[in-house]
């Protein structure tokens, strides 16, 4: 093996001017949400353990630095070719682009605002052109989008560039609200001057992938779970018991992995929402040095926290160890796999669960485990799945349309009190409980009055739309898929579309100037979800030239036409039963008609998101 160099260098010096390709034999960007999630925690929580308000900037540079990892870097014929470590660049860099947009977008309300310029650490430009620093030709017009803020033709994409997408909707919709401010510019300074990562670098492919084999095939760590199943079976004594719960955890382990892809750290999840669930009962300060608590220690090192607070887990006997795998094991990791499936594609009868999925509300998971007592038969476990999945998506709904966010850190001290609350509550008592919890709510669906799109709620929008969509048709007897609407896959997927033509001249009777007709052409009653091939195609047209072209598409289109108010029964009856006021626009579509869409839309959402719902469960 030739020579090889290692050193520790911070975000910036990795990215700055720097680039970096990916061979195309290399494996596609695989990182999911809740690779996203975790990265967020960690480096809130380290930022935060620093961060003190109102102190000088250069102070930044005397907090502790934070080690994100090795990775190992082919350098030849003085390029930079990345063997492992690109999810974590790729993410970075994602990252930094909507760092970068923030800072823009911040600073309109406030010209005050510190700006850190981070663009040399996404691109360069040489003779003209823009290549960004994780330079791979097949993603570069998906990073161009994202970065300056516009739409993206997802037809025909690669998986790579699909992640790409997925993972930058996470991160607007994950990153930490109370980093928006101005607190966002210290942040910004920690993350690329004090993050640090070993970067590894070789001078041939062969020497790269040595290291990379070798790091990854000797001396691994056993994970947490490993190291909870050598105590948990250390401590049951009678070796037919042993043997059972080896089996068991051994054959839970590989469903896991058989559902996760091939993912491990599915089976981690699984195990810090199970005792977080049951077990946590205090959390970590939001303040400078604050301690880790239960919440904390569980979401990291929980074989640990386990084997320190084992009589809080009344585990004293090896009888107790040995139930504590056959029985309590068992039944709550047969119930995550009946969620995560949930998750993963509509249950009937379960389909909260993949709504708030959709919505990358990543709590889920152990606030239902809260209300699920050991002893629970089936039929009350999915009444209880239900009450708590359908408490959160009233509670996910009503924040979207009050542009409130839903980013963990923001909401994490609110779900902990509710999961203590709901823990192992009986039915009836839950349902209540909830729909108090709903009748107390700060916001409510009159935040849809002035509700709109804009580039950062366009993923809870279109799923919104959806839900809307499917509703009308399930209560007009129309057979409906709500898949179809959210499918971002297929050739020509379902996207939010304006009624409006992007054209102030249209419309310039209604409006004083351009900015205003731009505004009010966002807000909510003025959009509909079509086929991107049908808005490549009427887009642009006025609204009297596409009207009967809407009349061939979904419910929602159809309401506008005159012509579904005619010979369609099922949708009279169910607009008089709900007297919701559906109305037709035979000629044209004008800032009153908008209005009253708004309303409508208003209304609907009362109705599917009723809390009416809770007492379905308990009568």
């Amino acid at each position: 093996m030739n020579k090889i160099d290692a050193r520790s260098k911070t975000i910036r010096e990795l990215l700055e001017k720097t680039k970096y390709s990916i061979d195309f034999y290399q494996r596609e960007f695989k990182w999911k949400k809740e690779h996203v999630t975790a990265l967020f925690d960690d480096l809130e929580a380290k930022f935060r353990s620093e961060y003190e308000e109102g102190h000088d900037p250069r102070k930044v540079q005397e907090y502790p630095h934070y080690f994100l990892g090795p990775i190992i870097i082919s350098r030849k014929n003085n390029t930079n070719s990345i063997v492992d470590g690109q999810q974590r660049l790729t993410t970075l860099t994602l990252l930094l682009i909507y760092l970068n947009n923030l800072q823009a977008e911040l600073q309109k309300s406030d010209p005050t605002l510190r700006q850190v310029e981070i663009k040399s650490l996404i691109f360069s430009e040489k003779f003209g052109a823009k290549s960004f620093n994780i330079d791979v030709d097949e993603r570069a017009s998906c990073m161009e989008a994202l970065f300056i803020n516009s739409q993206f033709d997802p037809e025909g994409i690669t998986e790579s560039v699909h992640n790409i997408l997925d993972r930058f909707n996470d991160i607007v919709q994950l990153f930490p609200e109370p980093l928006k401010n101005h607190t966002l510019p210290f942040f910004i300074d920690w993350l690329i001057e004090c993050v640090d990562l070993v970067e590894i670098v070789a001078y041939s492919d062969d020497d790269a992938y040595a290291i990379f084999e070798t790091m990854n095939d000797r001396g691994l760590r056993l994970s947490s779970a490993e190291m909870l199943k050598g105590y948990l079976l250390a401590n049951v004594e009678d070796d037919s018991q042993k043997q059972k719960a080896n089996d068991l955890w051994r054959r839970r382990s590989f469903e896991f992995l058989q559902l996760a892809d091939g993912d491990e750290k599915e089976a981690e999840e699984f195990f810090k929402t199970w005792l977080r669930s049951q077990y946590a009962d205090s959390i970590r300060e939001r303040k400078k040095d604050a301690k880790n608590e239960d919440w904390e220690s569980l979401g990291t090192r929980y074989h640990k926290w386990v084997r320190d607070e084992h009589k809080k887990l009344k585990l004293v006997n090896p009888k107790d160890f040995s139930e504590f795998i056959l029985r309590d094991f068992d039944y709550y990791s047969n119930i995550y796999m009946k969620i995560w499936k949930s998750a993963l594609d509509i249950t009937p009868g379960l389909e909260y669960i993949y709504y708030n999925s959709e919505n990358n509300f990543t709590l889920q998971d152990v606030l239902i485990f809260a209300s699920i007592s050991p002893d629970d038969d089936t039929a009350t476990v999915d009444k209880k799945i239900r009450l708590v999945a359908g408490y959160i998506d009233i509670f996910i709904a009503r924040r979207i349309v009050n542009f409130r966010t839903l980013s963990y850190s923001s909401i994490v001290y609110t779900m902990f009190n509710l999961m203590k609350e709901i823990r192992h509550k009986p039915v009836k008592e839950l349902a209540q409980l909830l729909k108090t919890k709903v009748a107390n709510m700060e916001e409510s669906f009159a935040g849809v009055k002035d509700f709109y799109v804009h580039q950062q709620n366009r993923g809870y929008v279109h799923i919104l739309l959806a839900r809307i969509t499917h509703h009308i048709a399930q209560k007009c007897g129309i057979d409906s898929n709500i898949l179809i609407y959210l499918d971002r896959t297929v050739k020509h997927p379902f996207q939010v579309e304006h009624i409006w033509a992007n054209d102030y001249e249209q419309h310039k009777s209604e409006f004083r100037n351009e900015y205003e007709f731009s505004e009010f052409r966002n807000r909510f009653g003025g959009l509909i979800l079509l086929p991107d091939d049908f808005n490549k195609s009427y887009g642009k047209k006025k609204y009297i030239e596409k009207l009967d072209a809407y009349l061939g598409q979904n419910v929602l289109a159809k309401t506008l036409h005159p012509e579904w108010y005619k010979n369609n029964p099922s949708f009279l009856q169910y607009k008089t039963q709900s007297s919701l006021p559906f109305k037709a626009y035979p000629t044209e579509f004008t800032k009153a008609s908008l209005n009253e869409r708004q309303e409508l839309y208003r209304l609907i959402c009362e109705e599917i998101w009723s809390p009416s719902r809770f007492d379905l469960e308990i009568q």
